[in-house]
């Protein structure tokens, strides 16, 4: 019976598609495989377009991206500026960003309609708040450029032909072997090496995946009944490496999060993997202050202000939970007031507020933004067109490469960026 059903899917296929145009395939239905189908499709009409998804589901990290908003792409005018978000392939995407970067990418949403915006800290969004918005726009682009869409199918095998083009076979919806002109893996990334052996055997070498974009979990927090506090502007450092980071910090009930966290994680990757995610994570809430600077500006303000409280009177705009048990924990009492204050639990205060210590003991992946750090190593990339320097004929875009940017719309661009030029290459060069 199986066989029979896959006999009658093949033979609609035949149908469907007109056997006088070559035909290039496209692995993977999400931001880097549309964007590369489309680009294919539009720049070729004479073509038949394959998109191939082994789930029954489309842009699952478009939809969900954003708490639900979707961050496009991150307001850069430059490529110098763009590549300064990358931790890997910041000096490989120079190029690809000069032929397709965030400005191209905010008119190319705009011609069909998504007109975006820009947050104060660059992030871009669609006007609507909605992920739906970019899905659609993906979807509708795609099925007005004759791209056809195969959903539980996957490629169990690739065979470059002797004469162009590769031999693909099919499992699934669509079982049957078919040879492309071109193809084009935009699968994602895969937080096991196991899992990309099957492109080893096509000859690539892969970067060992490491996660990337993750939390800190802090089981002896002494800030764990703090969840929910929030920071705008902290410094966190991973004590004994040159690795820090400033941003938002906020405390969570297993650690700590918010977007220094997580970009510090990702500039940390592969260093705090060999750590074992074991560190102790130092937090200045004041980084706008040295030592020396914060010493002096409290001497002036006990003279001014002596009478006040310290636990009751938050200073530096930091949340009165915080600042409450920071000074609890430098061991100032409920009734100690500032010209009271001996210079011991002073020197602890200021200790607290410019390094407080965090034991970090493992990760939380932060499900909105998963990332995986390594992939097919981009020495072996024409990073022009994305066709691979080994198997002609075949291209990566996205996430399967050794490229991933900090959270703020830069993975996205990643992949419209990829997915655009690996297109646009086989569409021209197709056999």
């Amino acid at each position: 019976m199986r066989r029979e059903a896959a006999s009658r899917v093949a033979e609609r296929y035949l149908c469907f598609v007109n056997a006088e145009k070559k035909t290039v395939a496209v692995l993977g239905g999400g931001a880097a495989g549309f964007f590369g189908a489309i680009a294919c499709a539009e720049a070729n009409p004479d073509l038949n377009v394959l998109l191939i998804e082994k789930t029954g589901k489309l842009l699952s990290k478009v939809r969900i991206s954003g708490g639900g908003r979707c961050n496009v792409t991150h307001a850069a005018d430059t490529p110098a500026q763009l590549v300064q978000h990358y931790p890997r392939g910041q000096k490989q995407l120079k190029e690809p960003f000069k032929q397709f970067g965030a400005p191209d990418t905010v008119r190319w949403f705009e011609r069909r309609g998504v007109q975006l915006k820009t947050e104060p800290d660059g992030r871009m969004f669609p006007t609507t708040d909605s992920s739906e918005t970019i899905a659609q726009c993906l979807l509708e682009a795609a099925s007005r450029a004759g791209v056809q869409i195969w959903l539980h199918t996957t490629a169990e095998q690739i065979e470059p032909q002797p004469d162009g083009g590769l031999r693909l076979t099919l499992s699934g919806a669509h079982a049957q072997t078919l040879v492309v002109s071109r193809l084009l893996i935009a699968t994602g990334g895969a937080p096991k090496t196991d899992q990309y052996a099957w492109l080893r055997q096509l000859g690539h070498s892969i970067q060992e995946p490491v996660p990337s974009l993750f939390t800190f979990n802090v089981p002896n927090s002494p800030l764990r009944e703090l969840p929910g506090v929030s920071v705008p502007q902290a410094r966190v450092r991973v004590a004994g490496e040159k690795l820090e980071y400033e941003g938002p910090v906020l405390v969570t009930h297993w650690g700590l999060s918010g977007p220094a966290v997580l970009k510090l994680s990702a500039w940390g990757a592969r260093r705090l993997h060999e750590l074992q995610y074991q560190s102790t994570a130092l937090i200045n809430w004041i980084p706008q202050y040295t030592e020396e600077s914060l010493r002096e500006w409290l001497l002036e303000f006990r003279e001014q202000h002596g009478k006040k409280g310290v636990l009751n009177n938050p200073l530096f705009g930091l949340p009165q939970r915080l600042w409450r048990t920071l000074a609890e924990q430098a061991g100032i009492g409920t009734e100690t007031r500032w010209n009271e204050l001996p210079v011991k639990l002073q020197n602890r205060l200021i200790e607290s507020l410019l390094r407080t210590s965090l034991p970090v003991r493992g990760k939380t992946t932060y499900k909105d933004e998963f990332v995986t750090c390594g992939g097919i190593v981009l020495s072996e990339i024409n990073m022009q067109t994305m066709e691979s320097r080994l198997v002609p004929g075949l291209h990566f875009a996205g996430e399967v490469l050794d490229i991933d940017g900090i959270t703020g719309g830069f993975n996205f661009q990643a992949a419209w960026t990829t997915g655009y030029l690996a297109g646009r290459a086989m569409a021209e060069k197709v056999n």
